[in-house]
């Protein structure tokens, strides 16, 4: 006899997922316009299922990495599958273990269905590409454990005030480390 509760079928995911789809549309536009100037310079497109986003690859412009603007990733590689670190980890405030790159952006295609056109101006309000933002912070807790793509306690983390005092170590820090 099976005591577990039956699974029942979740019918308002995809109803929610096509209104975030529309809500986000402006900014999808965006990314639709700067990856079809990247296609003119050998970009290459693709829907990634998986990430829920339209995906140019070896797009020609930017440091390098991948910026996502509604359903579209504009990437400079091959592969969202490459492995990158996380934000608090390029700031060193700690050591995490590789992300995968698709992972982080699908948290960023997530939040940008969630605010549609406000999520640019949040975005930047709230410190752009840092690792101050919540919202990086968040893209990068999703991509390290699978949940939490929106930011809440945990992404709401602030790096360790600096003493310039050594007696004052962080004390998550190791006391050989000084």
């Amino acid at each position: 006899m099976n005591t577990l509760p039956r699974r029942r079928p979740v019918w308002w995911r995809p109803v929610l997922g096509a209104l975030g789809i529309l809500w986000t549309l402006p900014n999808t536009l965006v990314g639709l316009l700067a990856g079809g100037l990247g296609l003119a310079f050998g970009a290459r497109v693709r829907w990634n299922r998986s990430d829920c986003a339209l995906v140019f690859h070896h797009w020609p412009w930017g440091p390098g990495g991948a910026i996502t603007f509604g359903n579209t990733i504009l990437h400079t590689g091959d592969s969202l599958d490459s492995a990158c670190i996380t934000y608090e980890q390029r700031a060193g405030y700690c050591e995490h273990p590789p992300i995968r790159l698709g992972d982080h952006e699908r948290a960023h295609v997530f939040q940008y269905m969630v605010l549609g056109p406000l999520f640019l101006p949040v975005y930047l309000l709230f410190g752009g590409v840092s690792v101050r933002n919540p919202f990086e912070r968040a893209a990068d807790s999703y991509a390290l454990t699978g949940r939490g793509w929106w930011p809440g306690r945990a992404a709401m983390w602030r790096p360790p005030a600096v003493s310039k005092n050594p007696d004052h170590a962080d004390p998550g820090r190791n006391p050989d480390q000084r």
